[in-house]
């Protein structure tokens, strides 16, 4: 492998114009037809002389072609720019906008251990979310169905299903998760627990499943009580967004919960020893992270719980499963 050139890895130039024309909808206009600069500014409405050395650099680096001066015509790299779930994160107006900023707290979070985001919009990210909903769904469109990722229910427990009665998915956005283990394992019924605002839109989803008498939805934070005597409760893709003090917290409140014989299955947030460390959205945005078994270990120590058996599965999830202690 070929030694990286610093200068290379360094440049802000060309990110941040992929942001801009992403932002305006060049390539959109473009497809629609509007291939002069000027018109092109038009239509954006922003100034054609700076438009055109964005869109200049661009072509120098691969993304759009100029066919003569001042002519824009999209390549196979900006069609690219073309898919609405790219556009939702490169979107300096949307969620894309929190992200690429929240980058330049990184040299505070480094130094201190704690997210900065505050520093730059003035509140934590999940109040930020809160007080702007239209880039909340706009995030959750990012990152997934409704919110939460691809649903993949094909992960396997201790004992199976067949003994499993009721699941608790904690955290578990609009229930695109939940739909799916209730429709794969008949027998099961459900209950999603996630905040009001997330819920509320949670209906529409088990409806459409045909599952709205096998499900029960509960608008509340999970730092908060959860229901009790469930035989599972699912965490997937939630522990990781929190720092260790937070995670501990949502370990402690699944483990009041849990029936005696309930388990905690944990998804999407844990990975085996010795796994490389790798830097992520979650820990800019909010402190959250990544955790090997050992460092979850640590966790699960002190909420409650043990582990009773990890590990990776054909599924893709490394999954944990925990029981009180």
């Amino acid at each position: 492998m070929s030694a990286a050139h610093l200068w290379t890895l360094s440049d802000l130039c060309t990110p941040w114009c992929i942001h801009v024309v992403a932002t305006l909808r060049i390539a959109n206009h473009i497809d629609a037809g509007i291939e002069e600069i000027d018109k092109l500014a038009v239509t954006a409405q922003c100034n054609p002389d700076v438009l055109h050395s964005v869109l200049g650099h661009l072509v120098s680096r691969g993304v759009f072609e100029e066919p003569r001066p001042g002519r824009f015509a999209l390549n196979d790299t900006a069609r690219g720019l073309l898919d609405p779930a790219l556009h939702l994160g490169l979107d300096l107006e949307g969620i894309g906008g929190r992200m690429a900023y929240a980058w330049s707290t990184l040299l505070v979070y480094v130094r201190r251990g704690v997210p900065a985001y505050n520093e730059v919009f003035g509140q934590p990210f999940w109040e930020d979310l809160d007080t702007h909903p239209q880039i909340a769904a706009k995030f959750d469109a990012l990152i997934g169905p409704e919110g939460h990722g691809a649903p993949n229910p094909e992960f396997q427990i201790t004992g199976g299903w067949d003994a499993v009665q009721t699941v608790v998915d904690v955290g578990g956005g609009t229930g695109a998760m939940l739909t799916e283990i209730l429709s794969t394992h008949p027998h099961i019924r459900g209950t999603l627990v996630d905040l009001p605002r997330t819920v509320a839109r949670a209906a529409k989803t088990f409806e459409s499943a045909g599952l709205t008498d096998r499900v029960v939805t509960i608008g509340r934070s999970f730092f908060d009580p959860l229901p009790t005597g469930a035989d599972l409760y699912l965490l997937r893709g939630v522990l990781n967004d929190w720092p260790d003090r937070e995670a501990i917290a949502i370990l402690s409140r699944c483990a009041e919960a849990a029936s005696p014989t309930g388990r905690v299955i944990v998804l999407k947030s844990v990975g085996a020893d010795g796994t490389p460390k790798r830097l992520n959205i979650e820990m800019v945005l909010l402190g959250g992270k990544h955790r090997s078994l050992a460092e979850f270990r640590e966790l699960v120590r002190h909420s409650g719980l043990e582990i009773v058996a990890a590990g990776p599965q054909s599924s893709g999830y490394f999954v944990v499963e925990c029981r009180v202690n």
